[in-house]
């Protein structure tokens, strides 16, 4: 976010409230990131029939992360504002914000490029799981729901190493195995190969 000044044609997003933006100005697309609850059930039923590690990660300020694409200005928050520039000086966001309507969307984009970056495929059943055959002919699968990720392997070091590079490029909370996403309780008992879904 930077100031510049204001133009009297300068449309205005006071403190970017995104339900004052219009479609094909502000905005053309917006979406959330959900996987499909299919998806989720086939994977951990997945994980019980073959004692695989479930690990979830969940990422802080996550609408932060988005590159805007279109040009969006606001009002000066007041510890910004300079006495006597207030009305001539407005902020030209870089970064998406949160109530912006393509937030979602941009987070999204970010990610999706990165996970790429990685190695990994989107599903072409669902493009929020992602994708990669290791070395030892493992796989590993990541699902996303938002800033919620699930993974899943055989592999304890390669799921390490996926954590340790999306925790490098993002701010993430990680809370080790999974127990609770989407209001669904996971309990994995591995010595009998079970899993319960509340």
């Amino acid at each position: 976010m930077y100031l510049i000044r204001r133009s009297p044609s300068t449309k205005l997003d006071s403190f970017a409230k995104g339900f004052k933006q219009e479609h094909g100005v502000d905005y053309d697309e917006i979406f959330s990131s959900v996987v499909r609850m299919n998806t989720l059930r086939m994977l951990v039923g997945f994980v019980a029939t073959e004692d695989l590690e479930l690990e979830q990660l969940d990422v802080k300020t996550t609408f932060l992360y988005g590159d805007l694409e279109e040009d969006i200005y606001m009002s000066q928050p007041a510890s910004f504002m300079v006495m006597g520039e207030e009305s001539h000086l407005v902020c030209q966001l870089k970064k998406s914000l949160y109530d912006l309507k393509q937030a979602p969307r941009m987070w999204y984009q970010k990610f999706d490029y990165y996970i790429w970056q990685l190695g990994y495929h989107r599903s072409d059943s669902d493009p929020r799981m992602y994708s990669r055959q290791l070395t030892d002919e493992s796989q590993i699968h990541l699902i996303l729901y938002v800033n919620n990720m699930l993974i899943v392997g055989r592999n304890q070091a390669e799921i390490g190493k996926l954590k340790w590079s999306i925790h490098d490029k993002f701010s993430m909370k990680e809370l080790r195995q999974a127990r609770h996403i989407l209001g669904i309780w996971i309990e994995q008992n591995r010595t009998t190969k079970t899993l319960w879904l509340s």
